[in-house]
């Protein structure tokens, strides 16, 4: 290994560098670390809650905002609706990707351009909000979990990163395989698939994280209290500060803790945070690779 010395006009670079990084690190974790003290911290005038300055530690270690949360109906049904959506979007995002993606990667399928050209079409133009409302009221999707799935179901950004990864693999592959007997969909689920997982895993994660905090479709297409998702549950109790269900869990349980506003709203972000903190580690070896390849390759 060459160890090159640096000039000092190098390590005063290296040293603003570090410092900007250290910068943005500090900006992106404080805010979620002070909404965990927060949500750790006792009731009472010195809580963390109160607090207008720098939030570091808590003054008291108390979880007796989750366990109040435990017993909070509408957060656990939010909970429930978003893993269902979740779930399901995520399974059926990846398979018509995969086998949209497919074909496109065949550079000898008749009119791949054209079909190319639709697809990055819908990158640049879309049908707007009002359309997309009458579209999914004539198809009786209101207050269903399809209106959330089946519009995003598509990206053309997924179909052309798994697209591109989908040409990295070795034409050679498949040409051995059909010299064998194998056709197009045995291929595709026994060869192709199995070398896709680091693009499956990228999209797979982009897909589920945009379902997890997605709102704003809930908010237009579900009116039902029932099938709402948890960022609206989030909205309601943060934005709206609608304390007024958190208050009346309190009195249900005789909890004489007096928990603010803030501690409360605190511990439900959290509690909507935690299923994606303890996901990511697991995918995030294939982050990169999928990406890098599906990006770069074409």
């Amino acid at each position: 290994m060459i160890n090159v010395k640096k000039s000092r006009g190098d390590k005063v670079i290296d040293f603003f560098i570090y410092v900007i990084l250290a910068i943005m690190m500090f900006c992106t974790l404080y805010p979620f670390w002070s909404q965990v003290v927060i949500s750790l911290d006792g009731a009472g005038a010195k809580s963390a809650a109160y607090s207008s300055g720098f939030i570091l530690l808590p003054t008291q270690l108390t979880f007796d905002s989750y366990k109040l949360a435990f017993k909070f109906d509408a957060l656990w049904m939010g909970y429930r609706n978003t893993m269902v959506r979740t779930a399901l979007g995520v399974v059926l995002s990846i398979f018509f990707t995969a086998i949209t993606a497919y074909p496109l990667a065949k550079k000898d399928l008749p009119f791949n351009r054209t079909f190319t050209s639709f697809i990055l079409f819908t990158m640049l133009f879309g049908g707007g909000t009002i359309p997309s409302y009458l579209l999914i009221k004539q198809l009786h999707m209101l207050n269903t979990i399809w209106s959330l799935v089946i519009p995003g179901m598509i990206g053309a950004f997924n179909v052309l990163i798994m697209r591109n990864f989908f040409r990295s693999i070795p034409d050679e592959l498949e040409e051995s395989a059909r010299v064998d007997g194998a056709g197009y969909l045995r291929i595709f689920t026994q060869i192709v698939i199995p070398l896709s997982k680091p693009v499956l895993a990228t999209i797979a994660l982009w897909v589920g994280v945009g379902h997890w905090n997605a709102w704003f479709d809930s908010m237009i297409y579900i009116s039902d209290p029932n099938k709402q998702m948890l960022q609206i549950v989030l909205r309601k109790i943060i934005i709206q500060n609608n304390m007024a269900d958190i208050n009346s869990v309190i009195q249900h349980i005789g909890n004489k803790s007096e928990f603010s506003g803030r501690q409360l709203q605190a511990t439900v972000v959290m509690f909507s945070i935690i299923p994606m903190l303890i996901v990511y580690p697991f995918i995030q070896k294939y982050f990169v690779k999928g990406v890098m390849i599906g990006a770069i390759k074409g």
